[in-house]
């Protein structure tokens, strides 16, 4: 349950669903190859649509794509991919499906752990809190030069804009506004 009392980025008070991502998630430091795998699938799945989509329809994936075990996806098969543009319970997107299968295949291709990969695009400083959500940036050269070496890797639908919400979504970056409870509290425990 969120407490509706609590100043949050200006998303994060639009629905329940919004506020409980923001509060427990968005920002959170993450890892695990897994984790990791399931959060770029996600956001690859998200481009062009609204987050709160991808939200709600997110155990639907779970589901769909093993768990985002990356060993279990990169055996999906072109009858795995007709399936899973069968299925109502996520976005069916054939160019995004076979993104995601593609990157567990990449991931198995990896001389390092996906997450230790991902987070080495982490900024080693700290940047000035951003006082509303006009001032948080779409991409940063962090998230270019990630897009960059995803992509020679062999990962697809991992643009900038992505990269960069990755970055935002798994704690690589900390882009909770000035006023936002976040931006004094630290996360919650994971």
């Amino acid at each position: 349950m969120t407490d509706p009392t609590l100043t949050r980025c200006a998303w994060g008070d639009s629905t329940p669903d919004y506020a409980d991502y923001h509060d427990n998630e968005w920002g959170v430091p993450l890892r695990g190859a897994n984790a990791m795998y399931e959060r770029v699938s996600l956001e690859a799945f998200q481009s062009g649509l609204s987050w709160i989509t991808i939200l709600r329809k997110r155990e639907a994936f779970r589901s769909a794509f093993l768990g985002f075990i990356p060993e279990k996806v990169a055996a999906f098969d072109q009858s795995d991919v007709e399936r899973l543009m069968g299925d109502a319970g996520i976005v069916r997107n054939r160019a995004k499906i076979e993104a995601t299968i593609r990157n567990a295949r990449a991931i198995a291709d990896l001389d390092q752990p996906l997450d230790d990969l991902l987070w080495s695009f982490a900024p080693d400083a700290p940047r000035v809190r951003p006082a509303t959500m006009a001032d948080v940036p779409a991409v940063t050269p962090e998230s270019k030069a990630m897009a960059k070496t995803l992509k020679r890797l062999g990962f697809a639908f991992v643009g900038p804009t992505t990269c960069y919400a990755l970055m935002q979504a798994t704690g690589m970056v900390d882009d909770h506004v000035q006023s936002c409870w976040r931006a004094t509290t630290p996360p919650p425990a994971r």
